[in-house]
């Protein structure tokens, strides 16, 4: 069971961005109106990353040649409960939102090529990444007499779409060297941003001590934090 580092039993959030990342546009903006907060306390939980070979085959040779085509980005699946037998409601609208991030959203670029939102994947201190939805699979184990579902499980595979470690652009999850201010946005936790500087999340202790945060879990938007290395 992950322990939230701002105290309490962590939730998976997942968060889409207003605007997906991209090479030129390394700005995170979440848009916190649609999070999805989920109970989750798995037992095991695998992180998959691959890296892809090519072989070349050279006549005459028992072992082929080895080439290194690139690495692929890391994958995450989890399995997510959802029960709505308290009310009696539709169990899918529990988890909405979280299909709508996996739909395609309109383009405004002039190939009027669209695609879905990336989305902020957080747990804990344990995790905190920009990924696609690759996959959702629902299954329901539990009706009303009309056939409404009350109780669902989905199965939902996330892949990454950002390497933190590329520089540039005013991204946060780019930037490895400690700054000497970071301006809040929407949807960030102390936490989160204490991983984001000093790639330890249970450094919040240190900013909030540093900015003399009484209330560290109520940040706002446009708040300025100052920065300054570990002790």
């Amino acid at each position: 069971m992950a322990i939230d580092s701002l105290g309490g039993v962590a939730k998976l959030t997942i968060i889409p961005l207003k605007k997906n990342l991209t090479e030129k546009d390394t700005t995170v903006s979440l848009d916190e109106s649609r999070k999805l907060e989920c109970q989750f306390n798995p037992e095991t939980l695998t992180l998959n990353k691959m890296n892809e070979w090519s072989f070349r085959r050279d006549m005459g040779d028992d072992v082929p040649e080895v080439i290194f085509s690139g690495g692929l980005s890391g994958s995450l699946r989890v399995s997510l409960l959802f029960d709505s037998t308290d009310t009696g409601e539709d169990v899918r609208e529990r988890y909405m939102n979280l299909l709508a991030m996996s739909l395609v959203k309109p383009s405004n670029a002039r190939d009027k090529k669209g695609q879905p939102h990336q989305v902020m994947v957080q747990w804990g201190k344990f995790m905190s990444f920009v990924a696609v939805i690759q996959s959702i699979r629902q299954s329901f184990s539990l009706f009303k007499e009309d056939g409404t579902p009350l109780r669902a499980q989905l199965d939902v595979h996330f892949r990454q779409a950002w390497d933190e470690k590329k520089k540039g652009g005013q991204n946060p999850t780019s930037r490895t060297e400690v700054r000497s201010t970071w301006v809040v946005e929407q949807g960030q936790r102390l936490d989160w941003i204490a991983y984001q500087i000093y790639h330890d999340s249970s450094a919040w202790r240190h900013l909030a001590e540093t900015n003399g945060l009484l209330k560290p879990n109520e940040l706002v938007p446009g708040q300025i934090l100052k920065i300054v290395p570990l002790p």
